[in-house]
């Protein structure tokens, strides 16, 4: 059975030079969306997401909502196990896929090959496996030569068509999502939004930040709503 569940997760980072001035830590709440603290050992944090309890289950549809900074991306980056949070327990069931950020997991000096290889294996996808995929994301992505040159000659959206490529090859039971893969050229962004309809429809669970209320209630069934890393979840 595929399912999430967040108990009590909190995620907090720490601040150093903290004799800096009441204006400035008046900024890293507006640039962070968290709250300035002093923990338990007496050092000065921000917590970024407080005692967040999720439990999310197959035929979810979360759409996760809030102004920036509220803690979205972080939220996102726990439930994938890019973060580790401070407190609190996060389990899964069911393999991940996470949409959220371009060049995530990627080394900027290899190839676009071998980081087709390595993003894979974060997929938990054997290498007699990827080596079957890697002929289709070379064709979706359209990169075709480029994918022999290290990707820190590619642009932004080159780097998007090749996660995206590798992230979309195959469904997910869980698929974590950001608003960013809605940019990119006209012609590859009809081909993705066809794929990315397909890969929403086909996994179990669905976990997507936006800030576009039309797609979210496209695709979404309920909200998180975040607001300075705490959650209040209604019913659309």
């Amino acid at each position: 059975m595929t399912f999430i569940k967040l108990e009590s997760v909190s995620l907090e980072y720490p601040l150093y030079n903290t004799e800096s001035t009441s204006i400035k830590h008046h900024l890293l709440r507006m640039a962070t969306g968290g709250r300035i603290a002093i923990n338990s050992r007496k050092n000065t944090v921000v917590r970024a997401l407080t005692n967040i309890n999720l439990d999310i289950r197959s035929g979810d549809r979360i759409g996760i909502v809030g102004h920036n900074g509220a803690g979205k991306s972080t939220l996102l980056r726990c439930i994938t196990g890019i973060y580790q949070p401070t407190s609190g327990t996060i389990k899964r069931q069911g393999s991940i896929a996470p949409l959220i950020e371009i060049g995530a997991g990627m080394e900027p000096e290899l190839s676009g090959y071998d980081n087709i290889k390595r993003l894979l294996r974060l997929q938990n996808i054997t290498d007699n496996e990827s080596q079957s995929l890697t002929q289709s994301i070379a064709e979706f992505s359209e990169l075709q030569d480029f994918l022999s040159l290290p990707i820190r000659t590619y642009s932004s959206g080159m780097l998007m068509r090749l996660m995206f490529s590798v992230s979309t090859v195959s469904t997910p039971d869980i698929l974590v999502m950001d608003e960013f893969f809605s940019v990119g050229d006209d012609s590859f962004r009809n081909r993705a939004e066809s794929k990315l309809t397909e890969h929403i429809n086909n996994s179990s669970i669905l976990i997507f930040a936006s800030h576009n209320m039309e797609l979210l209630k496209k695709f979404c069934n309920s909200f998180v709503r975040l607001e300075c890393g705490t959650i209040d979840i209604s019913d659309l």
